[in-house]
């Protein structure tokens, strides 16, 4: 994500397990285990819980419905994502 200070921040999202909900205490979570395991550089400015993530149907991730998604933008040809 484009952000004004950084240059580039960084949005997650997230697919939860079955029986946990999403909340402020969680986020917060989150974000701490990032900066701790990867770095504080890489903590997320934004995260989103989802049901699940855009994929191919080889079963990669396309991360520019991802990018689009948060940023507000047309996901453009999405006819090849996974059912």
């Amino acid at each position: 994500m484009p952000h004004e200070i950084k240059g580039v921040a960084i949005h997650a999202f997230v697919i939860l397990k079955i029986g946990h909900e999403p909340d402020e205490a969680l986020v917060e979570t989150l974000r701490k285990y990032v900066s701790h395991e990867v770095g504080p550089i890489a903590k997320p400015e934004e995260i989103e819980f989802v049901k699940s993530l855009p994929k191919t149907r080889s079963g990669k991730i396309m991360r520019r419905v991802l990018k689009a998604r948060a940023l507000g933008l047309p996901e453009g040809d999405i006819s090849t994502l996974e059912e």
